[in-house]
């Protein structure tokens, strides 16, 4: 039932993506317009799909981990406890701490954590993390905040690209100055909002999925304090593409700290975030003493 939600609305999220592309299409160069959007519109969906996951770990300069490193076997474990194929597993250089998961399918997934978040957790809050990963993995979020990114990207494209157009023409199929210099200001403004409204909403399911997971909701909010600290405290790098382009992707916004609205943030505040999953732990203590001897409680019991 969850995975028939998702894919719903995978469905209309990136409907309504590809709806602004062609309206934005249209406004800036009339049928011309239309039919690069449209163009336009199939060849970013067919290389997001394809090779998403390519751009996004060679942003990051990622590498791959070897099988003798930590991170693989507790991917492995987890991997393993969802029914999931295993994903590769990269490491990015950058000192920030941070973590995401891309790809088509789970067939296709990465993983990949940053050298910052290997030296601030402890193992038992790493494993959480990447529960957390694993979850949009077998969620099949990946896919879908890919795509979006990749479509929002189109919508920002074009809305530049009619900064160079000659507006005034006497061709009756010519767009109107006054639609284009609004499609200039709304199109990437509702791409964003949408693309935003995928990553928040998915976030909290991943962090519900993942403390199931990994039986540890404890783990997992502490891991989210240290990172949303240490995301404060470790700026990136000069101009930071990396950010830029992946930070919807992230387990905590890497451009975090700003005086951006929360109407325009990538994540859920990390404090909301927290607050569900000390519910989930207080839920979790009182089955247990409802059901001292119940299987669950000794696979926590164990887990904590």
């Amino acid at each position: 039932m969850r995975r028939f939600r998702n894919g719903l609305k995978t469905a209309v999220l990136l409907g309504l993506l590809t709806g602004i592309i062609l309206v934005a299409g249209y406004g800036l160069g009339g049928s011309e317009g239309l039919l690069v959007a449209t163009l336009g519109s199939l060849a970013m969906n067919g290389a997001a799909y394809f090779w998403s996951d390519r751009m996004a770990l060679a942003t990051m300069r990622a590498r791959p981990i070897t099988a003798r490193e930590a991170p693989v076997s507790m991917v492995r474990q987890l991997a393993t406890a969802a029914g999931a194929p295993m994903p590769r597993v990269f490491v990015s250089p950058l000192a920030q701490p941070n973590a995401f998961a891309t790809g088509r399918n789970p067939e296709h997934a990465a993983v990949c954590v940053t050298d910052g978040i290997l030296r601030l957790l402890t193992p038992r809050e790493l494993r959480a993390v990447l529960a957390h990963e694993m979850s949009h993995v077998t969620n099949r979020d990946i896919l879908i905040s890919s795509v979006a990114a990749g479509l929002a990207g189109i919508i920002t494209s074009l809305a530049q690209f009619a900064l160079f157009l000659p507006f005034g023409s006497d061709d009756d199929d010519a767009p109107n100055p006054l639609g284009a210099l609004l499609m200039l200001i709304l199109a990437p403004l509702a791409a964003t909002l949408i693309q935003l409204s995928i990553s928040r909403t998915r976030e909290f399911e991943a962090d519900a999925d993942g403390a199931r997971l990994s039986g540890d909701p404890l783990a997992l909010a502490s891991a989210l304090q240290k990172i949303e600290a240490g995301v404060r405290a470790v700026r990136l790098p000069g101009a930071a593409p990396a950010g830029s382009t992946t930070a919807h992707l992230m387990i905590a916004n890497p451009l975090s700290g700003g005086a951006t609205s929360s109407l325009f943030r990538t994540h859920p505040p990390t404090t909301e975030r927290v607050q569900r999953l000390l519910s989930m732990a207080d839920e979790a203590t009182s089955r247990r003493r409802l059901t001292p001897y119940h299987p669950e409680h000794i696979l926590l019991k164990e887990t904590a």
